[in-house]
């Protein structure tokens, strides 16, 4: 009798390593609001605070080319959501929103068995919202920077599932709220980055704006913190990431790295070995959605235009896109721009050269705005920093990262890059087409004045024909050049 007890005792044990072993992985989501990529210390920043950050890239996995779709906010995180270009999710400008039959992987998840919770800022859509058991999205239960119901949340999940957290923070968009680590960077310590004055009123823009980054640190800090209190760390997956480039001219609503890459930090002791590992293969975030959903076992349905990269979280020195794409369209102004990236060149399209790139309006009202256009009335613009002001713009721009990796030289010009220039114009457009992409005559029109206040114009609240409308891009499932 003692012996077959034993052996029970033995085959439960086994059954129960194997199915703790086999467990879907929980999935947390962290993503900032307006952050730059090179704005945490783990990708060189030695100006601002990110300890807990950096701590996590090396305990795990960092990618050092992790493209967005679009530099712009609610298109970014629909893009992420549904797997899909912003062409394609009918939703391609700011404030807009998919149709309702439109799939997100939140949703995916939650249909299989997982438990569900967005705990910040929301600003994607109604269909959205069948992918949560329950949302915190209003400022009083997630405080001014939108990490307050963080911890919370996890505390209050049902503990008999898998769960997803998808935690938005409101750090670090304008306005610089209340802070209680305000004063964690001191203006004069920092040095603003090289398109920027280096003026005072910028460096004080940039000290608030740091702070900000600190507390998105720190709450992620608090997360991490909980998981470990119920021994959960190990089988959670922690991603880090941004929507859009940081609120300051030349970054927000721009095709180039400083507007359209993201850092991107994975973290999950249970499955990435490889500790303090880079990966430098170009991916965008229209991988997210199918790499999250094979993580959690969950068929991908044809809707998602991605790839899946769960392969380079045990091989993370593998290759993996040989493009990626991305686009800009209207956010408080008239714009539409494309843009391809290989790995030694990136190509943009722009079909609106005659508008000037200065930015979104929380950008143009900024006091690092302001610092510009007082170095530009002195004649004292170095030609980075003058690049806001020019009109007519490039109708084709062409950087060779292998020189020019800030994207400073446009060599579409240059009669021995010819052969660069077309090829990637080539697969550009091909994209375009494939996609259901196209360039309406009718855009949005610009709601403000390019001057701080936010004046509105006559075409305030007024759309245009939204690029893929005419062309059914929702419908359009192609994935386009891989």
């Amino acid at each position: 009798m003692k012996q077959l007890f034993f052996l029970i005792s033995l085959l439960l044990f086994c059954y129960s390593t194997v199915d703790a072993q086999n467990a879907k992985p929980n999935i947390i989501v962290f993503i900032a609001d307006d952050v730059s990529w090179d704005d945490f210390g783990c990708y060189g920043n030695t100006q601002v605070k990110t300890p807990n950050i950096d701590q996590l890239a090396k305990d795990g996995l960092k990618f050092d080319n992790f493209y967005l779709t679009a530099s712009s906010c609610s298109p970014s995180r629909n893009s992420i959501i549904t797997g899909r270009y912003p062409h394609n999710t009918g939703a391609a400008e700011l404030h807009t929103t998919p149709p309702l039959d439109m799939l997100s992987f939140p949703e995916l998840l939650r249909n299989n068995n997982y438990y569900s919770v967005l705990a910040g800022k929301f600003h994607m859509g109604p269909y959205a919202r069948r992918g949560f058991d329950m949302m915190y999205e209003h400022r009083n239960e997630n405080g001014d920077g939108g990490e307050e119901s963080w911890v919370n949340s996890l505390k209050k999940r049902p503990k008999n599932k898998p769960f997803f957290m998808w935690f938005a923070s409101h750090d670090a968009h304008r306005d610089w709220g209340p802070n209680e680590f305000s004063g964690t960077h001191r203006p004069d310590d920092l040095e603003a980055p090289f398109y920027l004055s280096n003026g005072a009123e910028t460096k004080s823009d940039l000290a608030k704006y740091y702070d900000e980054i600190k507390r998105f640190d720190f709450y992620i800090g608090e997360v991490v913190k909980e998981l470990k209190t119920q021994k959960q760390l190990n089988n959670t997956l922690l991603i880090i990431m941004s929507d859009n480039g940081r609120p300051f001219p030349h970054s927000k609503t721009r095709v180039n790295d400083r507007g359209m890459k993201t850092p991107f930090v994975m973290h999950w002791p249970k499955a990435i070995k490889n500790k303090n590992a880079s990966n430098k293969s170009l991916i965008s975030a229209v991988d997210i959605a199918p790499t999250l959903l094979t993580l959690a076992g969950v068929t991908i349905p044809e809707q998602f235009q991605g790839h899946s990269f769960d392969r380079l979280l045990t091989k993370p020195d593998q290759p993996f896109r040989n493009y990626v794409f991305a686009e800009h369209n209207w956010h408080d102004y008239e714009a539409h721009e494309r843009m391809v990236r290989n790995k030694d060149y990136m190509y943009i399209l722009n079909s609106r050269p005659l508008k000037p790139q200065n930015g979104p309006a929380d950008a143009v009202g900024s006091p690092s705005f302001k610092d510009l256009e007082m170095l530009r009335d002195q004649g004292g613009l170095s030609s980075a920093q003058a690049d806001v002001f020019i009109v007519p713009r490039p109708n084709e721009e062409l950087y060779d990262y292998r020189r020019d990796p800030l994207q400073l030289l446009n060599v579409a010009s240059t009669p021995e890059y010819n052969r660069n220039l077309m090829d990637l114009r080539r697969v550009l457009k091909e994209w375009m087409m494939e996609t259901g992409d196209n360039i309406p005559e009718n855009l949005t029109k610009d709601w403000y004045l390019k001057e701080a206040g936010l004046i509105k114009t006559e075409y305030h609240n007024v759309r245009g024909e939204m690029p893929g409308e005419k062309l059914n891009a929702t419908q359009n499932n192609a994935k386009g050049a891989f």
